[in-house]
């Protein structure tokens, strides 16, 4: 049976694929003040819809969210081809993105397509554009939330000497495009010390 919270992510994955298919194919935007709105690609358990859209609903004039549909992540999931899954996650989401905002919830850590949205992150090759990376702590995980090893091995401890850095929830705008903006200048300024890590994730893990 069908859950009340299990709706409301549910409804709350619909709205904001809706709101990141009202963008289009716009790779960013320049506000009256100079800074610019990166294009954001969101990457979170789908238990985690309700928080990730209250903080596109509270950040949202800092960056254009960029998320992988409900229809279309069901086409990807039935197929047997992990290349194939890869290929779409990479060319569909994230060509046009030049950030990826991982949320840190209670599942995050063990979701195999996770793994694989910050592995094709941080590829830099013919087919594939390197984006900035950055993770942010949820509410509902405050002080608890467990990193992805991929998303560990390029934050560290003390976010220092790593690629990406991991962030307390932001307690306003200012400080959620300040964080944007740090993964987005990493990607020249850090790169240097990006770690893709070994072989994608085969399987969810709950270890």
């Amino acid at each position: 049976m069908t859950t009340a919270t299990e709706l409301a992510n549910f409804s709350a994955q619909q709205r904001l694929e809706a709101k990141s298919r009202s963008y289009g194919n716009i790779e960013g935007l320049t506000k009256s003040d100079g800074s610019v709105r990166h294009k954001c690609f969101l990457s979170y358990h789908h238990t985690d819809a309700v928080e990730v859209e209250a903080y596109v609903n509270s950040f949202e004039p800092v960056f254009i969210p960029k998320v992988i549909g409900i229809t279309d992540y069901g086409d990807v999931i039935q197929s047997q081809s992990d290349d194939y899954i890869m290929d779409i996650i990479r060319e569909k989401y994230l060509t046009d993105s030049t950030v990826s905002i991982v949320f840190i919830g209670k599942f995050t850590y063990s979701r195999k397509y996770i793994d694989w949205e910050v592995l094709s992150s941080l590829r830099n090759d013919v087919r594939n554009r390197r984006s900035g990376l950055v993770a942010v702590e949820l509410p509902s995980v405050k002080g608890v939330g467990r990193l992805p090893k991929r998303v560990l091995l390029n934050t560290g401890v003390k976010n220092s000497g790593r690629y990406a850095r991991y962030w307390a929830y932001p307690t306003s705008t200012s400080v959620a495009q300040f964080q944007i903006q740090d993964a987005f200048d990493a990607r020249l300024e850090r790169a240097e010390w990006i770690e893709l890590g070994g072989p994608k994730q085969a399987e969810n893990s709950l270890s």
